[in-house]
Protein backbone atom coordinates (compact mmCIF):
# COMPACT_ATOMS: atom_id res chain seq x y z
CA UNK A 1 0.00 0.00 0.00
CA UNK A 2 1.24 3.52 -0.89
CA UNK A 3 2.32 4.98 2.36
CA UNK A 4 4.14 8.44 1.28
CA UNK A 5 3.16 11.04 3.71
CA UNK A 6 4.61 14.93 2.43
CA UNK A 7 4.37 15.57 6.32
CA UNK A 8 5.38 13.79 9.56
CA UNK A 9 2.64 13.37 11.77
CA UNK A 10 1.76 16.72 13.86
CA UNK A 11 2.23 15.78 17.42
CA UNK A 12 2.96 19.67 19.08
CA UNK A 13 1.36 22.64 19.26
CA UNK A 14 3.75 24.47 17.27
CA UNK A 15 3.51 21.34 14.02
CA UNK A 16 0.76 23.57 12.82
CA UNK A 17 2.33 26.61 12.85
CA UNK A 18 4.89 25.61 10.71
CA UNK A 19 3.32 23.91 8.74
CA UNK A 20 1.01 26.72 7.77
CA UNK A 21 3.58 29.06 7.11
CA UNK A 22 5.89 26.35 5.08
CA UNK A 23 2.82 26.20 3.22
CA UNK A 24 1.93 29.88 2.48
CA UNK A 25 5.52 30.26 1.07
CA UNK A 26 6.02 27.24 -1.39
CA UNK A 27 2.43 28.36 -2.43
CA UNK A 28 3.79 31.78 -3.36
CA UNK A 29 6.83 30.18 -4.93
CA UNK A 30 4.37 27.74 -7.04
CA UNK A 31 2.50 30.33 -7.86
CA UNK A 32 5.23 32.34 -9.29
CA UNK A 33 6.82 29.86 -10.85
CA UNK A 34 3.77 28.96 -12.86
CA UNK A 35 2.79 32.57 -13.56
CA UNK A 36 6.31 32.91 -14.84
CA UNK A 37 6.53 30.07 -17.32
CA UNK A 38 3.10 30.66 -18.22
CA UNK A 39 4.19 33.91 -19.84
CA UNK A 40 7.10 32.67 -21.01
CA UNK A 41 5.68 29.96 -22.93
CA UNK A 42 2.58 32.38 -23.95
CA UNK A 43 4.88 35.22 -25.56
CA UNK A 44 7.25 32.30 -27.36
CA UNK A 45 4.37 31.03 -29.02
CA UNK A 46 2.69 34.34 -29.82
CA UNK A 47 5.59 35.96 -31.23
CA UNK A 48 7.87 33.20 -32.80
CA UNK A 49 9.62 33.45 -36.11
CA UNK A 50 6.83 34.11 -38.73
CA UNK A 51 3.55 34.48 -36.73
CA UNK A 52 1.57 37.58 -37.84
CA UNK A 53 1.74 40.09 -35.21
CA UNK A 54 2.32 43.85 -34.69
CA UNK A 55 5.42 44.38 -33.78
CA UNK A 56 5.74 48.13 -34.28
CA UNK A 57 6.33 50.48 -31.32
CA UNK A 58 7.04 47.85 -28.56
CA UNK A 59 6.41 48.99 -24.98
CA UNK A 60 9.79 50.12 -23.50
CA UNK A 61 8.69 50.59 -20.38
CA UNK A 62 5.12 50.83 -18.16
CA UNK A 63 4.57 52.72 -15.15
CA UNK A 64 1.43 50.62 -14.10
CA UNK A 65 3.31 47.14 -14.21
CA UNK A 66 6.46 48.25 -12.60
CA UNK A 67 4.48 49.84 -9.44
CA UNK A 68 2.68 46.41 -9.52
CA UNK A 69 5.96 44.67 -9.63
CA UNK A 70 7.67 46.36 -7.09
CA UNK A 71 4.30 46.66 -4.49
CA UNK A 72 3.39 42.63 -4.69
CA UNK A 73 6.66 41.52 -4.08
CA UNK A 74 7.08 44.07 -1.01
CA UNK A 75 3.51 43.11 0.61
CA UNK A 76 4.31 39.45 0.23
CA UNK A 77 8.06 39.88 2.02
CA UNK A 78 6.80 42.17 4.72
CA UNK A 79 4.06 39.63 5.21
CA UNK A 80 6.69 36.66 5.27
CA UNK A 81 8.85 38.66 7.76
CA UNK A 82 6.53 39.80 10.35
CA UNK A 83 4.67 35.94 9.92
CA UNK A 84 8.14 34.11 10.23
CA UNK A 85 9.56 36.46 12.82
CA UNK A 86 6.75 36.10 15.14
CA UNK A 87 6.43 32.26 14.82
CA UNK A 88 10.37 32.16 15.27
CA UNK A 89 10.13 33.90 18.90
CA UNK A 90 6.64 31.79 19.56
CA UNK A 91 9.24 28.44 18.75
CA UNK A 92 12.00 29.82 21.14
CA UNK A 93 10.93 31.37 24.25
CA UNK A 94 9.58 29.01 26.37
CA UNK A 95 6.24 29.48 28.34
CA UNK A 96 7.03 30.23 32.13
CA UNK A 97 5.88 26.57 33.27
CA UNK A 98 7.87 24.89 31.20
CA UNK A 99 9.77 21.37 32.77
CA UNK A 100 13.27 21.88 32.02
CA UNK A 101 14.93 18.81 30.64
CA UNK A 102 18.87 18.70 30.15
CA UNK A 103 20.65 16.97 26.98
CA UNK A 104 23.63 16.52 26.51
CA UNK A 105 25.01 15.35 22.91
CA UNK A 106 27.93 13.10 22.64
CA UNK A 107 29.41 10.75 19.38
CA UNK A 108 26.93 9.03 19.16
CA UNK A 109 24.05 8.85 21.73
CA UNK A 110 21.53 11.70 23.41
CA UNK A 111 21.80 11.72 27.61
CA UNK A 112 18.89 13.00 29.31
CA UNK A 113 18.09 13.70 32.79
CA UNK A 114 15.01 15.17 34.61
CA UNK A 115 15.04 17.03 37.25
CA UNK A 116 13.35 14.96 39.43
CA UNK A 117 16.82 12.83 38.86
CA UNK A 118 15.38 10.21 36.47
CA UNK A 119 18.22 9.85 33.50
CA UNK A 120 17.68 8.10 30.41
CA UNK A 121 19.66 7.28 27.16
CA UNK A 122 18.09 8.32 23.64
CA UNK A 123 14.69 7.86 25.01
CA UNK A 124 12.99 11.02 26.63
CA UNK A 125 9.51 10.73 27.76
CA UNK A 126 7.41 13.70 28.06
CA UNK A 127 3.45 14.36 29.60
CA UNK A 128 1.05 15.03 27.21
CA UNK A 129 -0.07 18.59 27.38
CA UNK A 130 2.74 20.00 29.37
CA UNK A 131 5.28 22.48 28.10
CA UNK A 132 9.12 21.32 28.25
CA UNK A 133 11.80 23.58 27.83
CA UNK A 134 15.44 21.09 26.42
CA UNK A 135 18.72 23.16 27.97
CA UNK A 136 21.46 21.13 25.65
CA UNK A 137 25.16 20.88 25.36
CA UNK A 138 27.33 18.93 23.73
CA UNK A 139 30.52 16.72 25.10
CA UNK A 140 32.23 16.80 22.07
CA UNK A 141 31.35 18.21 18.37
CA UNK A 142 28.29 19.81 17.05
CA UNK A 143 24.84 17.87 16.76
CA UNK A 144 21.27 18.94 16.25
CA UNK A 145 18.28 17.84 18.13
CA UNK A 146 15.19 17.00 15.47
CA UNK A 147 11.96 15.25 16.06
CA UNK A 148 10.72 15.86 13.42
CA UNK A 149 6.92 15.23 14.43
CA UNK A 150 7.14 18.47 16.52
CA UNK A 151 8.61 20.61 13.72
CA UNK A 152 11.39 21.51 16.14
CA UNK A 153 14.88 21.48 15.65
CA UNK A 154 18.02 23.13 17.20
CA UNK A 155 22.04 22.57 16.46
CA UNK A 156 23.87 21.87 19.92
CA UNK A 157 27.13 23.25 20.47
CA UNK A 158 30.31 22.21 22.94
CA UNK A 159 30.48 25.37 24.77
CA UNK A 160 27.61 26.76 24.87
CA UNK A 161 24.08 26.05 25.68
CA UNK A 162 21.24 26.18 23.63
CA UNK A 163 17.64 25.78 24.38
CA UNK A 164 14.42 24.38 22.85
CA UNK A 165 11.13 23.92 23.73
CA UNK A 166 7.80 22.11 22.24
CA UNK A 167 4.08 20.82 24.05
CA UNK A 168 3.45 17.48 22.81
CA UNK A 169 -0.37 17.24 21.66
CA UNK A 170 -0.54 13.38 20.97
CA UNK A 171 -0.25 10.24 23.23
CA UNK A 172 2.74 8.23 20.86
CA UNK A 173 5.97 7.28 19.91
CA UNK A 174 7.50 9.89 17.85
CA UNK A 175 11.84 9.70 16.11
CA UNK A 176 14.20 12.10 17.62
CA UNK A 177 17.43 12.45 15.53
CA UNK A 178 20.25 14.07 15.20
CA UNK A 179 20.17 16.23 11.86
CA UNK A 180 23.88 17.19 11.88
CA UNK A 181 26.67 14.89 10.76
CA UNK A 182 28.74 14.34 13.58
CA UNK A 183 31.48 11.61 12.92
CA UNK A 184 31.17 7.97 11.46
CA UNK A 185 28.34 6.80 12.71
CA UNK A 186 25.93 9.77 12.98
CA UNK A 187 23.46 7.61 11.44
CA UNK A 188 23.15 5.67 14.66
CA UNK A 189 22.38 8.80 17.05
CA UNK A 190 18.85 7.96 16.71
CA UNK A 191 16.39 7.77 19.26
CA UNK A 192 12.51 8.09 20.65
CA UNK A 193 10.25 10.35 22.09
CA UNK A 194 7.43 9.12 24.13
CA UNK A 195 3.92 11.17 24.72
CA UNK A 196 2.23 9.91 27.55
CA UNK A 197 -0.69 11.38 29.42
CA UNK A 198 0.10 12.59 32.86
CA UNK A 199 0.06 10.15 35.19
CA UNK A 200 1.56 7.57 33.43
CA UNK A 201 4.27 10.07 32.87
CA UNK A 202 4.47 10.02 36.94
CA UNK A 203 4.11 6.54 37.11
CA UNK A 204 7.23 6.65 34.98
CA UNK A 205 8.92 8.87 36.97
CA UNK A 206 8.94 6.84 40.26
CA UNK A 207 9.10 3.38 38.36
CA UNK A 208 12.80 2.81 39.81
CA UNK A 209 12.21 4.61 43.01
CA UNK A 210 12.22 8.02 44.52
CA UNK A 211 15.79 9.11 44.30
CA UNK A 212 17.93 12.04 44.44
CA UNK A 213 16.88 15.16 42.32
CA UNK A 214 19.36 16.92 39.60
CA UNK A 215 19.30 19.76 41.87
CA UNK A 216 20.46 17.22 45.07
CA UNK A 217 22.79 15.36 42.62
CA UNK A 218 24.57 18.82 41.83
CA UNK A 219 24.78 20.14 45.47
CA UNK A 220 26.57 16.30 45.60
CA UNK A 221 28.71 17.35 43.60
CA UNK A 222 28.90 20.90 44.64
CA UNK A 223 30.27 19.89 48.17
CA UNK A 224 32.68 16.83 46.37
CA UNK A 225 34.26 19.03 44.36
CA UNK A 226 35.09 21.53 47.51
CA UNK A 227 32.78 24.29 45.67
CA UNK A 228 31.22 24.47 49.25
CA UNK A 229 34.23 25.31 51.27
CA UNK A 230 34.64 28.84 49.54
CA UNK A 231 31.34 29.64 48.89
CA UNK A 232 28.93 28.98 51.77
CA UNK A 233 30.83 31.67 54.19
CA UNK A 234 34.52 30.45 54.17
CA UNK A 235 36.28 32.08 57.64
CA UNK A 236 39.69 31.85 55.14
CA UNK A 237 38.79 32.51 51.70
CA UNK A 238 37.01 35.38 49.96
CA UNK A 239 34.25 34.21 48.22
CA UNK A 240 31.21 35.28 46.77
CA UNK A 241 28.13 33.12 48.39
CA UNK A 242 25.51 31.88 45.47
CA UNK A 243 22.26 31.88 47.53
CA UNK A 244 19.85 33.94 45.12
CA UNK A 245 22.56 34.56 42.36
CA UNK A 246 21.10 32.71 39.74
CA UNK A 247 18.82 34.91 37.02
CA UNK A 248 20.42 38.52 39.21
CA UNK A 249 22.80 41.10 37.33
CA UNK A 250 26.41 40.14 38.46
CA UNK A 251 29.21 43.09 39.10
CA UNK A 252 31.97 42.27 36.80
CA UNK A 253 35.60 43.99 37.17
CA UNK A 254 36.38 44.83 33.53
CA UNK A 255 39.68 46.64 34.29
CA UNK A 256 38.81 49.77 36.39
CA UNK A 257 35.08 49.66 35.18
CA UNK A 258 32.71 47.96 36.60
CA UNK A 259 30.07 45.59 34.61
CA UNK A 260 27.29 43.36 35.17
CA UNK A 261 26.17 40.14 33.54
CA UNK A 262 22.88 38.09 33.99
CA UNK A 263 23.70 35.12 36.34
CA UNK A 264 22.43 32.53 33.85
CA UNK A 265 23.45 29.07 32.49
CA UNK A 266 26.14 30.39 30.79
CA UNK A 267 27.77 32.95 33.33
CA UNK A 268 27.73 29.74 36.06
CA UNK A 269 29.33 27.45 33.27
CA UNK A 270 31.77 29.85 32.35
CA UNK A 271 32.97 30.75 35.95
CA UNK A 272 33.61 26.84 36.60
CA UNK A 273 35.65 26.10 33.58
CA UNK A 274 37.37 29.73 32.73
CA UNK A 275 37.18 31.31 36.41
CA UNK A 276 39.44 34.38 35.73
CA UNK A 277 37.47 35.46 32.58
CA UNK A 278 34.88 37.21 34.53
CA UNK A 279 35.80 37.96 38.20
CA UNK A 280 33.11 38.96 40.26
CA UNK A 281 34.15 43.12 41.55
CA UNK A 282 35.68 42.93 45.11
CA UNK A 283 37.20 39.85 44.71
CA UNK A 284 40.42 38.14 43.90
CA UNK A 285 40.96 35.91 40.78
CA UNK A 286 41.68 32.68 42.98
CA UNK A 287 39.58 29.71 42.15
CA UNK A 288 41.40 27.44 39.53
CA UNK A 289 39.33 25.95 36.74
CA UNK A 290 37.70 22.85 36.55
CA UNK A 291 38.16 22.00 33.49
CA UNK A 292 38.25 18.61 32.51
CA UNK A 293 37.48 17.37 35.70
CA UNK A 294 33.70 18.31 35.46
CA UNK A 295 31.97 16.43 32.75
CA UNK A 296 28.96 18.29 31.22
CA UNK A 297 26.19 16.30 32.54
CA UNK A 298 27.94 16.89 35.84
CA UNK A 299 27.90 20.83 35.26
CA UNK A 300 24.55 20.84 34.58
CA UNK A 301 23.55 19.52 37.54
CA UNK A 302 25.55 21.70 39.50
CA UNK A 303 24.03 24.65 37.42
CA UNK A 304 20.65 22.85 38.48
CA UNK A 305 21.48 23.08 42.19
CA UNK A 306 22.54 26.85 41.87
CA UNK A 307 19.38 27.73 40.29
CA UNK A 308 17.12 25.73 43.48
CA UNK A 309 18.96 28.14 45.29
CA UNK A 310 18.12 31.42 43.53
CA UNK A 311 15.23 32.04 45.96
CA UNK A 312 17.58 31.60 49.31
CA UNK A 313 18.83 34.55 51.15
CA UNK A 314 22.45 34.79 51.96
CA UNK A 315 22.96 33.79 55.93
CA UNK A 316 25.69 36.03 56.19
Amino acid sequence: MWDFPLFPEQASSNAQKVDALMLFEVGILLFFTILICVLILVFSLRFRRGARVDRSHPPTHGKAMETVWIIVPLLISIVMFVWSTRLFFELYEAPPDAAEISVVGKQWMWYLQHPQGRAETNELHVPLGQAVKLNMTSQDVIHSFFIPAFRIKQDVLPGRYTSLWFRPTKVGVYDLFCAEYCGTNHSIMIGKVHVMEPADYEQWLSAKGVGPSQAEEGEQLFVQHHCAGCHRGSQTVNAPRLEGVYGKPVPIQKGKDVGFVTADDRYIRDSILMPKSEVVAGYEPLMPSYKDQISEPDLLKIIAYIKSIATRETSQ
